[in-house]
């Protein structure tokens, strides 16, 4: 029996429907919030997760010899773990020809292991086991891109080197590529690996019905009419992001400080303006993420409303569905119902 919900003239909340509604679809921003909190004060230490940095720093170091050719690679202790490896080749940067990495607790890849498991763990209508055995495969495919990623830092470098030897230039597109990985293409990855998860166990039918069966006197649900204010809001979110990607591939003066940045990273430097350029360069990536956070915030905000549930305990979008499919249902069974009478006398009648 549907639970009827008494209804108010005046449609407000009370703030208890507020806070079990907001414990409700907030949980997901939550949790990222709070994971990426404990992820920060877990890894304050440069060392933190050392076990496993030394691990995946050996794995590298003999699957590039074994790769790439014995000597390829060196293993060395960094503050005193073995973590950092020398890449070796006779057209690296001199006067040793190598390339130092240390490999930090965020190349670890634990911090994208804890967001995908999150995202996997508040993921409605799956049981838990499932979640668990999912959250294990997972962890061990992000280990394994994580590895690879690595091991394509040798390539780049040696080809680039080849034309440039000797100079520090030539590593330029080594450090674009960690860039671009780090900052975006792990995240695009993780959000991807969980999409074609959801949809393979048919998640949105799990959340759907799971929505369904929750007795809460408000949900939210997607907007089904569309004004020019809310495409104007649409519109303004859309600027945001564009101004956030112009703001750190465009802005000379951001694209400046990251290489003078990358520059004092490689040669261990330390100095005023290795400081300035690296307030400058995490200046652009807060002011983009805050951008990018405001427009997110307004196209959510614009296409999703506020339902409350009929008298009967009906939500008033699954009606409103079922009105459409009996109309279409009506409509094909009058097309093709066939026509009673006499032919004749039909004729006759549509004539007159």
């Amino acid at each position: 029996m549907a639970t009827t919900v008494e209804a108010r003239p005046d449609g407000d909340m009370s703030w208890k429907e507020v806070g079990d509604l907001g414990l409700r679809y907030g949980r997901i921003p939550a949790a990222l919030l709070l994971v990426e909190a404990f992820y920060w004060f877990l890894t304050l230490p440069s060392d933190t997760l050392a076990p496993i940095q030394v691990t995946e720093a050996w794995i590298w170091n003999e699957l590039t010899n074994f790769i790439y050719g014995e000597g390829s690679s060196v293993i060395s202790h960094h503050n005193g773990w073995l973590t950092r490896i020398d890449l070796q080749h006779p057209s690296f940067p001199a006067p040793f020809n190598t390339v130092g990495l240390y490999v930090s607790d965020e190349c670890a890849g634990v911090h994208e292991m804890i967001f995908l498991s999150t995202l996997v763990m508040v993921t409605d209508g799956v049981p838990q086991r499932q979640k668990i055995r999912t959250i294990i495969v997972m962890c061990s495919l992000v280990y394994i891109l994580n590895i690879l990623r690595l091991l394509v830092f040798y390539p780049i470098a040696v080809n680039d080197c080849v034309d440039l030897p000797g100079q520090q230039a030539c590593l330029n597109s080594m450090w674009e590529y960690h860039q671009r990985v780090y900052e975006w293409g792990f995240l695009v990855v993780l959000v991807l690996m969980w999409l074609v998860w959801f949809i393979r166990i048919g998640g949105p039918e799990r959340t759907l019905n799971a929505t369904k069966s929750d007795t809460s006197p408000w949900r939210f649900e997607r907007r089904r009419q569309w004004g020019r204010q809310h495409w104007f809001v649409l519109g303004v979110a859309a600027l945001m992001f564009v101004l956030a990607m112009n703001n750190i591939y465009s802005n000379e003066e951001a694209l400046a400080a990251r290489d003078t940045m990358e520059l004092c990273e490689f040669a261990s430097l330390l100095s005023s303006e290795c400081s300035q350029a690296q307030q400058r360069w995490d200046d652009a990536i807060g002011y983009a993420w805050s951008l990018s956070a405001l427009g997110l915030a307004m196209m959510v905000g614009t296409s999703v409303t506020i339902a409350r549930p009929n008298e009967d305990g009906t939500w008033p979008s699954d009606a409103k569905e079922r009105t459409e499919v009996e109309g279409t249902t009506s409509e094909v069974k009058s097309h093709h119902t066939k026509k009673k009478g006499s032919w004749k006398k039909t004729q006759t009648k549509e004539e007159e």
